[in-house]
């Protein structure tokens, strides 16, 4: 599908205009997340929406990134940034080795072997309590520098993660609208026909794969440096299905689609919760869901950026 520019713009200028007020709309913690979970459904995107690979093991890359940032800072004093680059470079390298046996699969057979990786990071994170913390997690006790700015304060660091976010959301746009990006989307239309193109689809795959992780790698150690923890959640399979909801209620191949459904999904987890039917979260997050998914069958952002058919003339 090629999405009309001029609405993607618009749409992106909107979520650009709401990013630079949302410390003052809610918790400056909450504005954080928020931004974060965006970029982490931003890479699945980039994955499910243009190449059509569904990976059910998308913290593995989300909570690694994060895991690798909070141990190297809590175990010495180098600057934030080096720490999420070491973060990003592990999740790139895990995503080039998952991703060269994955991409030999396709379907439910290329989301088993992603979700079975990340189930076995997970437990190793449950079982190397003295790196990982198990189940208590590690805890920073301050943030320290970002490229020499002062991030304890969460306001600035937010505006820091908007700059990060914006620039990843942007760098994912320009892979979309690349001859890159117009080969993942033959590949996910009709992936038979590119091959008789000439095209070497697994290397797109990987390539693509590999790419994804780097975006949710640096966004799990933005997460983690915002909270100031790192734990099992994050690596947890819970966590990979709610970025695909994520991405699916924002609409598939889009960009910034997802980062819409990550708002509204991870605003009304954080208020439903706080009301008195709080203890039912997950039941009225999945209703909510299904509805969005009746509504809206492109997702929300997908049906303003589908192509509306003209009445021919008389």
């Amino acid at each position: 599908m090629t999405l009309p520019r001029d609405r993607t713009a618009l749409i992106a200028a909107v979520l650009l205009l709401v990013g630079l007020v949302l410390p003052k709309l809610v918790y400056p913690v909450v504005a954080i997340d928020l931004a974060c979970f965006a970029l982490f459904a931003v890479s699945l995107d980039l994955l499910f929406g243009y190449a059509g690979l569904l990976s059910f093991g998308q913290a593995l890359f989300w909570g690694g990134g994060g895991y690798v940032t909070t141990i190297l800072l809590s175990r010495t004093h180098v600057d934030a940034a080096l720490a999420i680059a070491v973060g990003i470079v592990y999740a790139l390298v895990l995503a080039a080795v998952v991703g060269a046996v994955a991409v030999r699969r396709a379907g439910i057979y290329f989301a088993m072997i992603t979700l079975g990786v990340a189930q076995i990071q997970y437990f190793s994170a449950f079982q190397l309590v003295d790196l990982t913390g198990g189940e208590s997690g590690l805890n920073l006790s301050g943030r320290g520098t970002l490229f020499g700015l002062h991030v304890e304060n969460d306001v600035v660091y937010y505006y820091a993660v908007l700059v990060l976010v914006a620039l990843a959301v942007w760098f994912a746009l320009r892979v979309t609208r690349s001859p890159f990006g117009g080969v993942l989307r033959a590949m996910r239309e009709n992936e038979p026909r590119a091959i008789a193109l000439g095209y070497r689809v697994d290397r797109y795959k990987l390539a693509v794969f590999t790419l994804s992780g780097g975006l949710a790698g640096l966004a799990g150690a933005l997460y983690a440096l915002g909270n100031r923890l790192v734990g099992l959640e994050m690596v947890d399979w819970h966590t990979s299905g709610a970025v695909v909801m994520m991405t699916v209620l924002g609409g598939l191949g889009t960009i910034v689609g997802p980062i819409v459904g990550a708002g509204l999904f991870q605003s009304l987890d954080y208020f439903v919760s706080k009301t008195p039917i709080g203890q039912e979260t997950s039941l009225v997050m999945g209703t909510i869901f299904a509805l969005c998914v009746l509504l809206f069958r492109r997702g929300i952002v997908g049906e303003l950026l589908a192509p509306r058919s003209r009445p021919g003339p008389d």
